[in-house]
């Protein structure tokens, strides 16, 4: 499985951090580590955008973080048109890295509220394609 089967648009078959996706496919967050600065990336990165680094090594992230932040999406971009409506939220990880993701279709904006624990967890759109997804703890 390549970088084309991650999300719901993709528009690269292959990246340096193509891996990623087997990793959600096995229920896995990992995250890419600079080698050379010790920077850590979720989502994966393939260079370090700290201190310019090529070399990365990938590490297992923790998803649990809270809320900062989250709006409902009424009005999709290409590719997320069926979708809508659903719920766009940027939250911090404890170990410190920003993630923007959706949340599951199960959570709805009453239970939502800023600083609120969440968990960001692997899931799977459909039998080919795999994506990552908040839940509320």
């Amino acid at each position: 499985m390549g970088f084309e089967r991650f999300g719901f648009v993709s528009y690269v078959s292959q990246a340096k951090i193509g891996e990623f996706t087997e990793y959600l496919k096995n229920n896995q967050l990992m995250g890419t580590k600079c080698k050379k600065c010790g920077k850590v990336y979720f989502p994966p990165r393939g260079d370090c955008t700290s201190c310019l680094g090529e070399e990365i090594e990938w590490v297992e992230i923790q998803g649990e973080g809270k809320l900062v932040t989250f709006t409902q999406v009424n009005f999709a971009p290409t590719g997320f048109q069926k979708d809508v409506p659903y719920i766009l939220a940027l939250g911090q990880l404890n170990s410190g890295q920003y993630v923007f993701a959706r949340f599951s279709k199960d959570v709805s904006l009453e239970q939502l509220k800023i600083g609120m624990a969440l968990q960001l967890v692997p899931c799977k759109i459909d039998e080919e394609r795999v994506t990552y997804e908040f839940q509320v703890l």
